[in-house]
């Protein structure tokens, strides 16, 4: 599934989210569940997502941290009346990987008022081996605040 993508509850109970289009669609990211407990997702890398000696790069990897984290926080927020937005993202590589389908699961730690951290552990497909992980923390605001000049 590419594209805006479908939440895994009711799209009643879901926040609006960006149009097809955006940037993870840009880097070929495909969701595949959307929930307030649980996002997941998947990549096939191609030479477009590579660093020069031909191994996925880090920013994708940080990419799909990020992406994963904000759409699982962005339904808590949601659900609260609320917003969401970045405040840090950590993202370990743990092993080089050049070619074949990349699968990415992101679930909240922490789930509080104010502020949320989840974590997402991204894994090769074909062994289920870990190649990179991290964590984002996220601040819960108002609507209103989002936006700016």
């Amino acid at each position: 599934m590419s594209g805006t993508p479908e939440p895994a509850d009711s799209v009643d109970l879901f926040p609006p989210l960006p149009p097809a289009g955006q940037f993870t669609d840009m880097i070929d990211l495909v969701f595949d569940i959307i929930s307030a407990e649980r996002v997941t997702a998947s990549l096939e890398p191609q030479a477009k997502h590579h660093q020069p000696y031909g191994i996925v790069h880090g920013g994708v990897y940080a990419a799909i941290v990020e992406s994963l984290a904000s759409y699982g926080a962005g339904v808590v927020a949601w659900q609260m009346g609320k917003a969401v937005v970045g405040v840090s993202n950590t993202t370990d590589f743990i092993r080089a990987h050049r070619t074949g389908r990349l699968e990415a699961e992101g679930t909240p730690v922490h789930v509080g008022r104010t502020q949320q951290i989840w974590q997402v552990v991204i894994t090769r497909a074909s062994d289920g081996k870990v190649v990179a992980r991290g964590q984002v923390r996220l601040h819960n605001v108002d609507p209103e605040a989002l936006g700016g000049s």
